[in-house]
């Protein structure tokens, strides 16, 4: 990570720092990789920006508070592709999906002819969970959307679906509506399903891998982007803990296990969790869903049953920056 972009987070309001940390995020991530190297090169990458979250969970901590109103939001961007695009749209959420994954969508849609409108990294909600995304598009809860059961002000016309179905029977969910915003439970349930495993992450960024560069992933989008401008993101990312660093003070392990048990956040409510350490170990902020503490950084501790290999809903980037991208294909 540069030096130039350190000495900016000191320097420049929050303002002009989020979109500058958004950008290097992306230019980052979006460098192609071998399709057999994608384990090691992710995690390589995820590792080179250590030292940023390390800033943001040290030194400039405070600048997480200006997250939501500085940020470019994921929310924010589909809201506005919503209103401005006045032809066929579609909207592909990919929950859980991180920036690590963007090469293989990037690379798959360029073996299959598809235009690239824009592309770059934008930021969850706070907390980086479901609900408070589906809550910031107006839908209140993912599952609301299952069935064209979705209705929100902020996407007028809009046939909705939530699934986890194969790929394959997803695109016979698609019908001759013109309108439609799609949210797809891969890879947030994998990951789930993974968290528990020390390797857990090696295994999905293979999976990812193959998964978004394979034909029926791209059959659904083929069929999702026909005749549509279509947005591909994700409501949040998520962490590697396994590269994260064991919490060692028995007081900073104690407070954190006590309050977080093996999770990134909690619902505070409005209570305040006073703290003697500078930086503290988490951040108490008031957000649009509510008042949450919020664990700060790269941080992981041992807990009943191991701390999970794969987690989100803290305040470190790769679980708050998602990938935003545009694109159509023509003469479909």
């Amino acid at each position: 990570m540069k030096k130039s972009l350190i000495a900016d987070i000191h320097k420049l309001p929050a303002i002009e720092v989020w979109p500058k940390i958004f950008f290097a995020l992306w230019e980052r991530f979006a460098e192609p990789i071998r399709r057999d190297l994608a384990d090691a090169k992710t995690v390589e990458r995820d590792r080179s920006i250590k030292p940023l979250d390390d800033v943001l969970a040290g030194s400039a901590w405070d600048l997480w508070g200006d997250f939501e109103a500085t940020a470019p939001k994921t929310s924010s961007a589909l809201k506005e592709f919503w209103l401005q695009q006045t032809t066929p749209k579609a909207v592909l959420i990919l929950d859980a999906l991180s920036l690590r994954e963007v090469p293989w969508i990037l690379e798959g849609a360029q073996e299959r002819g598809y235009t690239i409108h824009s592309a770059g990294a934008t930021g969850s909600e706070l907390p980086g969970d479901t609900t408070p995304f589906a809550k910031a598009l107006g839908f209140g809860q993912r599952a609301s959307l299952q069935n064209n059961g979705g209705k929100s002000i902020s996407f007028p016309g809009a046939f909705t679906e939530s699934t986890n179905l194969p790929w394959q029977d997803c695109a016979s969910l698609i019908k001759a509506d013109p309108d439609i915003i799609f949210w797809h439970h891969w890879p947030d349930e994998r990951m789930h399903h993974l968290a528990d495993q020390g390797n857990g992450y090696a295994v999905l960024a293979k999976e990812a891998a193959a998964t978004l560069t394979g034909d029926e992933f791209w059959a659904f989008v083929d069929k999702l982007a026909t005749g549509r401008r279509l947005v591909i993101t994700a409501d949040h990312g998520y962490s590697n803990p396994a590269l994260f660093p064991d919490i060692h003070p028995a007081d900073q392990k104690e407070h954190l296990k006590s309050q977080f048990k093996s999770g990134r956040n909690r619902e505070s409510k409005g209570e305040r969790i006073d703290q003697h350490w500078v930086p503290p170990l988490s951040q108490n902020l008031d957000t649009a869903h509510g008042n949450w503490n919020i664990v700060l950084g790269r941080k992981k501790w041992r807990s009943q049953g191991g701390y999970p290999s794969l987690a989100h809903g803290g305040l470190s980037l790769l679980e708050v920056a998602v990938p935003y991208i545009e694109m159509s294909k023509s003469n479909t």
